[in-house]
């Protein structure tokens, strides 16, 4: 994804341009601090006190010069309208935050308000499109036809270390339709400029499968596939790039 960030910023901003960019949602701050890294100057935005307290102490390991470039707000997403002026940032991210709202549009909403105009919206969600996949290929075929009728992701679940009682892995989280979003974007003048799929072939890897030695020809191969039909579309997250127009 973060591969696929920089492509969109380096095709929408001039080279070496320093970069106004809000992190919304932002956790433990990866994607704020790789940023802030490259030059710009990063606000994150974080509800959760315990990946706040995460952040600032990843923070406090980086050279001054990264640190002055950060500023971390412990705030609810939906209240950036409370601490931004509108048009304040250049790029705007929102990471696997959606799934957690009931109604994404108004955060959406607020998330473009403070775009500058020709700026960048980055949003990375569930694709409500292929809640099947996971289930059918692992043959849940009760959860597979659940899944086609809802933008909600079923728990999963396996049996403990016994084979007896089920362990609960994944919350129950909303997704959205790629074809939901676009209509949003487009609503709030912010329209689709490009998707990607995330987690084409690895979101199919079981739980406790062996991390690879050489993670690069996994990464090219997600990458390509993360761009390329029809395996985009079928990927478990979404990866959408809007332009405040």
């Amino acid at each position: 994804m973060a591969r696929q960030l920089d492509e969109q910023i380096a095709g929408r901003f001039p080279v070496g341009q320093r970069l106004r960019v809000l992190d919304v949602g932002m956790g433990r701050g990866t994607q704020a601090l790789r940023l802030a890294r490259l030059g710009h100057q990063v606000t994150g935005v974080e509800q959760d006190a315990a990946m706040i307290a995460a952040a600032r102490q990843a923070l406090a390991g980086e050279p001054e010069g990264i640190r002055a470039r950060v500023r971390l707000v412990e705030g609810d997403g939906r209240d950036t309208g409370v601490h931004f002026l509108p048009g304040s940032f250049d790029v705007v991210l929102c990471h696997g935050v959606l799934m957690y709202v009931e109604e994404p549009d108004p955060l959406v909403a607020g998330l473009a308000r403070v775009l500058a105009p020709g700026g960048l919206l980055s949003l990375l969600v569930r694709n409500g499109d292929a809640l099947a996949m996971r289930p059918g290929l692992s043959g849940d075929w009760a959860g597979a036809l659940a899944a086609f009728d809802t933008t909600a992701r079923l728990p999963r679940s396996r049996t403990d270390a016994n084979g007896v009682t089920p362990v609960r892995l994944v919350p129950d989280v909303r997704a959205d339709r790629l074809a939901s979003l676009t209509a949003t974007l487009a609503g709030i003048a912010a329209p689709l400029h490009a998707w990607y799929g995330v987690r084409v072939f690895t979101d199919t890897a079981a739980d406790d499968a062996e991390i690879p030695g050489d993670l690069q020809p996994l990464l090219a191969a997600e990458e390509r596939a993360g761009r390329t039909d029809p395996y985009r579309g079928v990927a478990a997250l979404l990866h959408l790039c809007g332009v405040r127009g």
